[in-house]
């Protein structure tokens, strides 16, 4: 099992070896600058798209997940992630179409530079990693269906919060703060 283990490690390495700075430099640059952050996502993507709102709020940053009854409209201003790995989630898909109707920026994750939500999104960060469709251009992987898109995101997420709150001094004492209390 643990020859496994490391195997997916391995696989994560070389997915993020791949993923371009400039891209994520500029992701973070507008997560920052957008008055309020929705994330939209399906099945497991949806999944990561929540753990990276969690980490947001918990940051500090005005953030909604898609879908829920307690979130707003989005306007001018905000920011959608979308994230898909194919770039082509009916679902997903139609909710970057509204964000962009309203004239709030789009940002997709995802494994495909030719997608549906690519020619709708004002930015994209490009995960080269393997999804269920295994594309001839994804990568090998160990991994079933969309496990390695799927880590590969959690991950990347994860190091884009980071990297937003490194300048602050007291971030884990603000997250802890922000953690639920009504447990």
């Amino acid at each position: 099992m643990k020859s496994v283990y490391f195997q997916i490690i391995e696989e994560l390495k070389q997915v993020a070896e791949q993923v371009e700075n400039e891209q994520v430099t500029s992701f973070i640059e507008a997560l920052k600058q957008a008055k309020r952050i929705f994330v939209c996502g399906e099945g497991r993507s949806g999944l990561m798209g929540k753990a990276f709102a969690m980490r947001l709020m918990h940051a500090g940053y005005p953030v909604y997940v898609t879908g829920e009854t307690i979130t707003p409209s989005i306007q001018e201003g905000d920011l959608l992630v979308a994230i898909s790995g194919s770039g082509n989630t009916p679902s997903v898909a139609l909710v970057a179409e509204q964000a962009a109707n309203s004239n709030a920026d789009v940002h997709l994750v995802t494994t495909n530079k030719e997608s549906r939500i690519q020619k709708i999104a004002n930015h994209q960060v490009i995960v080269p990693a393997a999804t269920k469709h295994r594309r001839k251009e994804e990568p090998a992987t160990i991994q079933p269906m969309g496990n390695q898109f799927d880590q590969s995101v959690h991950l990347l997420l994860d190091g884009v919060v980071i990297s937003m709150t490194s300048d602050e001094k007291d971030i884990h004492d603000l997250m802890k703060r922000n953690h639920a209390n009504l447990q």
